[in-house]
């Protein structure tokens, strides 16, 4: 889906008023079932999650904490994800030589390439056949909400540059559950970019005394796209921020087009793209998380980023006191 405009505004918009009784309910409920207490899993878990609804730079964190546990404190991670947008109800291993996005989800496929994964709608039976595979520490992408599993850490994932929208929960907003009633669950926020909305968040994390880890998309080979012309597309989160970001690296951007978040792209989608860039003399441009949902014989260049953490050392230390006193955290 597309974020509507309105979650963005003030929570006194009509829509959002309107549908504010919808969202109470909404929230209420998602927020009762966030309190159930989750199973035990046969190693400790860190979940990687966020307080609404969309994209807010979850799968770039999740990457750079399996680095961290594996270089830094010697863990074996694996992935654990729910396979959003695949058919695969799992627990299954990604194969990134044999599953496609079809089968496991756009995410997966991406985080295969840096540690085992494994999709299961069920996460106990997914937890359990990471371990089976050798992990002493499962990264959950996505998950905070659900509570069939008990996490040794929670971290949540902030665009700062979307904060929580106008506050309100889904559909008069883009919150999953009202923020009062997340807290509790978490055990530290990771702000990415920049952006006073995120910067509030942060600031009511450390209110809370929760830590606060800062981080930024680093491009890779940012020089490649200095006057390049390009036509680009995404179907992710914020479409917009991918354009933006190729502005800033100086890339002439002749046109941009959005599609939902985790859109299925069908033969003829970029038809239209493609007679543009032969035009402009431009090259189609998009995401990792859109390139493996192209169809096979569909290809574009691909613009990779990483989250580069202010204080990486700090981070390490939070992680390494969750897996040694695992009872202390959320």
């Amino acid at each position: 889906m597309r974020p509507p405009d309105f979650w963005t505004r003030a929570p006194s918009h009509p829509l959002a008023r309107l549908l504010a009784p919808v969202g109470v309910l909404y929230g209420g409920l998602t927020a009762r079932r966030m309190d159930r207490p989750g199973a035990a899993g046969p190693c400790p878990v860190l979940c990687i999650g966020n307080f609404t609804l969309g994209g807010a730079g979850k799968t770039p964190t999740a990457l750079a904490l399996v680095a961290i546990l594996r270089d830094d404190l010697g863990r074996r991670p694996a992935f654990l994800s729910r396979g959003y947008g695949g058919r695969l109800a799992g627990p299954v291993a990604v194969d990134p030589a044999s599953h496609g996005a079809i089968d496991v989800g756009d995410e997966p496929l991406l985080l295969a390439r840096s540690a085992i994964t494994v999709v299961a709608r069920d996460r106990l039976a997914g937890a359990r056949l990471c371990a089976d595979h050798g992990a002493d520490t499962i990264v959950m992408d996505d998950g905070l909400q659900n509570p069939s599993l008990r996490k040794t850490l929670s971290l949540a994932v902030v665009d700062a540059g979307a904060g929580i929208g106008n506050g309100l929960p889904f559909p008069a907003g883009p919150l999953r559950v009202p923020l009062v009633r997340q807290w509790r669950h978490v055990g530290g926020v990771v702000l990415v970019g920049e952006g006073e909305a995120g910067e509030r968040v942060g600031r009511a994390a450390r209110e809370r005394g929760l830590p606060l880890h800062r981080g930024r998309l680093v491009p890779e080979a940012p020089e490649r796209w200095k006057d390049r012309p390009v036509v680009a597309f995404a179907g992710i989160g914020r479409p917009q921020k991918f354009f933006d970001t190729l502005a800033d690296l100086g890339a002439r951007v002749v046109a941009t087009e959005s599609f939902p978040d985790h859109h299925p792209y069908r033969a003829g989608d970029l038809d239209g793209l493609r007679a543009i860039a032969a035009r402009e003399g431009a090259r189609l441009v998009t995401t990792e998380k859109d390139a493996v949902r192209l169809p096979a014989g569909d290809c574009a260049e691909v613009l990779r980023v990483a989250l580069a953490f202010a204080d990486p050392a700090a981070l390490r230390r939070h992680l390494a006191e969750a897996l040694t006193a695992p009872g202390r955290s959320p």
